[in-house]
């Protein structure tokens, strides 16, 4: 017998579309996420990335566009699939679907429950990723108004149905033309929903996401409350936690007993990415070399790019996403509306623009160009219960990258601790931190520097007011987890 199922609206379409399964599929807009990540942060050799671009699927979809934005920033459009097919509509394999708990291979549809459009700016700024809930209703050339995540699998099946009439039998053929059109016509209809060019695109399905989980060696996610739901397999206490593939697909794909349901899933999704990100950065994913070669295999096997994506002068555009330099948002909705049987999301078109034009308009000229601030180590040795946590949040609302907390033996005075080329930054952060030593340690890596808080030490006024003025997304977090930035969600 099968596994309970997180239900969904169904779909229903031309003869070549699979029957739909459960939403448990949400969770490819975090495989994307991870992928691109994994593919930009910086510690890749380059023979390891010339190995990686050379092995990853292609595709032809992405239609030129003129003219392209004369700042030189780059919209990538993540999709997730619906779908429990390999590349070339091939079942996956029963091992896997187990470990997913995902069901039989050929209940998987080709909606794109994964939508994200992460905006990466020239000048090595925050970029910036907007998050499309799924069921939006738009406009779909082509197709009439409907959920955005079904165009692609509507165009699928309407270009298999065509070349099956034209006599077409190869079945890998059609697989793959139809995907090539379902790729087109999810393209089109974001670009005319979001008033924004498409550069590239990134698509991943089911088993991607398991396989680059696993990958990473497990990632650490907050909740504020324990759950438990038999649909997804949820089963979580409340706090922070390092999961496995199958626990983070459960932990995304969690929708019964949330408040917000579909959206607090793309609260989790922006939380899993925070997550990784600082993974990657700060726990030698990539001075690692099998667990490297884990996350290029993975990426080689489950991803599909299109073909004109340099991904060498990517990683140099980029390479400020791999410290989590990213600034996540979900497109508003306007209400909750049922047509033609299905729960829908509605919009305000105007509504959706504004916000997106906003979002993206972070430009130099508005916040000036800087360096990202380096990660800080913060260690306590005042005695003083709290301290190092607290100065660590702190830091992180001015903007620094929040490191390892912990304690250390007792020492009278603070000392900033500073590896090669360091010096500038440490001395920086003295002030900041109301007047303290600098030493330099061959033990901190560039980037990094170490703070050791001495007795003499208090919060500044300064440190203590960008706490209470942050906003939102740079307060300290609820129900605290470990520094890492890392959002404690429902």
């Amino acid at each position: 017998m099968s596994s309970p199922t997180d239900d969904d609206s169904t779909t229903t379409w031309s003869h070549a579309a699979p029957k739909r399964h459960p939403a448990r599929t949400w969770i490819r807009r975090i495989t994307l996420g991870v992928v691109i990540v994994a593919l930009i942060a910086g510690g890749i050799c380059w023979h390891l990335m010339r190995d990686l671009e050379s092995g990853i699927a292609t595709s032809h979809a992405l239609p030129s566009h003129a003219p392209r934005p004369r700042d030189g920033s780059t919209n990538i459009l993540l999709m997730g699939l619906d779908s429990r097919k390999d590349q070339n509509g091939q079942d996956l394999p029963p091992a896997i679907l187990k470990q997913l708990h995902a069901g039989h291979s050929d209940i998987g549809g080709y909606n794109t429950n994964t939508l994200i459009l992460l905006h990466v700016p020239n000048d090595g700024s925050k970029a910036t990723g907007i998050s499309i809930p799924r069921d939006d209703y738009v406009e779909r050339p082509g197709f009439g108004h409907g959920k955005i995540k079904e165009a692609y699998g509507l165009a699928k099946a309407r270009e298999e149905e065509k070349l099956r009439q034209a006599g077409e039998t190869d079945e890998i053929r059609l697989e793959r033309e139809g995907r090539e059109a379902g790729r087109r016509a999810e393209i089109q209809t974001v670009e005319d929903f979001l008033k924004v060019p498409i550069d590239h695109f990134a698509e991943v399905n089911l088993a991607g996401f398991y396989d680059l989980a696993n990958a990473l060696g497990g990632v650490e996610v907050c909740l504020k409350h324990p759950v438990k739901d038999r649909y997804s397999g949820a089963g979580f206490p409340a706090g922070h936690q390092t999961l496995n593939g199958a626990q983070a697909l459960a932990f995304v794909r969690q929708r019964h007993g949330l408040p917000n349901g579909d959206l607090d899933r793309t609260r989790r999704q922006q939380a899993f990415l925070s997550s990784v990100m600082y993974k990657l950065r700060n726990e030698g994913v990539f001075s690692t070399l099998s667990r490297l070669t884990d996350l290029i295999n993975a990426s080689k096997k489950d991803l599909v790019i299109d073909a004109g994506w340099d991904l060498l002068s990517f990683v140099r555009q980029a390479s400020s996403l791999s410290g989590g330099n990213v600034e996540f948002h979900t497109l508003p909705i306007a209400g909750f509306a049922t047509r033609n049987g299905q729960s829908v999301n509605l919009v305000d078109p105007d509504a959706v623009h504004s916000f997106v034009q906003r979002a993206l308009s972070a430009s130099p000229k508005e916040t000036g160009h800087r360096e990202p601030l380096p990660t800080v180590d913060v260690r306590n040795g005042t005695g003083k219960d709290g301290l190092a946590r607290s100065t660590a949040e702190a830091l992180g609302a001015k903007g620094y990258q929040q490191g390892r907390i912990g304690n250390a033996e007792h020492q009278n005075a603070t000392v900033v601790h500073f590896g090669p080329n360091g010096r500038a930054e440490a001395e920086q952060l003295a002030r900041l931190l109301g007047g303290a030593a600098v030493e330099s340690d061959g033990t901190v890596k560039t980037g990094r520097l170490s703070v050791v808080l001495g007795g003499d030490f208090t919060l500044p006024a300064a440190l203590r007011g960008s706490v209470d003025k942050a906003s939102p997304a740079a307060k300290p977090l609820p129900q605290g987890l470990s520094g890492k930035g890392i959002p404690c969600v429902d």
